[in-house]
């Protein structure tokens, strides 16, 4: 699987892209992580003048896209429980989304991000079993819980790559 940085001209196959994976999340229990057109064309564009938007191409066809952001996230700053390293340099993945066709994208988008950074944070919802499932195969330990801007709760997980 191919990752690169998002384009302007994918951004018409990330909104069907996301609303298929909005329709899986609903399908299995999960309907309200994500709110019809989250996330915004201006999230993504801002991911992308950030460096930090990508897809995942299988054939040339997306298949997958997620953000990862360098840096110290805003949302992240309180936490109910503990980071198992906290005070150390760390990506960020947000917004991992597959248009089911091909299996892999979780795992392509953690082996792309533990290549540039070798501390890792992500967070779900509760009901969102598929991702933590992929979230902890890969090696991820929960932390806690924090707090999305809209003020809803999310499990937390890090990673130490090495």
């Amino acid at each position: 699987m191919e990752i690169r940085a998002t384009r302007p001209e994918d951004l018409p196959n990330l909104r069907e892209l996301y609303d298929r994976a909005r329709a899986f999340m609903i399908a299995r229990g999960n309907p309200t992580q994500w709110a019809p057109g989250h996330p915004t064309e201006e999230t993504i564009r801002r991911d992308m003048a950030a460096g930090g938007h990508f897809v995942c191409l299988e054939g040339g066809e997306i298949v997958g896209t997620f953000a990862f952001l360098l840096g110290d996230d805003p949302t992240y700053q309180t936490i109910e429980g503990a980071w198992h390293w906290d005070g150390v340099p760390y990506g960020t993945i947000h917004r991992l989304a597959s248009s089911g066709k091909v299996p892999g994208v979780a795992r392509a988008c953690f082996n792309f991000c533990a290549g540039r950074m070798d501390h890792l944070r992500v967070d779900t919802h509760a009901d969102n079993r598929p991702m933590q499932d992929a979230i902890r195969r890969y090696g991820f330990l929960e932390c806690g819980i924090i707090y999305a801007p809209d003020g809803t709760p999310r499990t937390a997980f890090d990673k130490r790559i090495g």
